[in-house]
């Protein structure tokens, strides 16, 4: 490669394919394992966070931490990186980065009390969509 030849870049046809395939494991993953109330809220072009939010409920905190493990393990062998987890320990709430997708789990009561996907939803104009 000369100099004055651009560098090889991510093209952004791919970048939207990588997203899609990453929201796409983990809706699948949170339905395979029992998850409830599965929630997504397109965030692109809305939020430079992340392109898409997943909430969704597990029935206990036993369940809440499964479903973040399946997420991250599912992610990791399928290629799509490695996902930043935090409030694991307790799993009343947990939050999963995975880059273009944020995942939100959490015990029922917990979620109606913090109504996260209302809150966003109300804010970015975008409308939940349930899975």
């Amino acid at each position: 490669m000369h100099a004055s030849e651009p560098t090889p870049s991510v093209t952004s046809k791919s970048m939207p394919a990588v997203s899609g395939k990453l929201l796409e494991t983990v809706l699948a993953t949170l339905d395979d394992n029992k998850a409830e109330e599965i929630v997504s809220i397109p965030l692109s072009g809305k939020s430079s966070i992340a392109d898409h939010m997943v909430v969704a409920n597990g029935r206990s905190g036993r369940q809440v931490a499964a479903l973040a493990d399946h997420i991250v393990r599912t992610l990791r062998e399928q290629g799509l990186g490695h996902a930043r987890v935090e409030g694991l320990p307790q799993a009343d709430w947990v939050l999963i980065d995975a880059g273009d997708v944020i995942v939100h789990l959490f015990r029922p009561e917990v979620r109606s009390f913090y109504n996260l996907e209302k809150m966003w939803a109300a804010d970015l104009g975008a409308e939940p969509v349930a899975h």
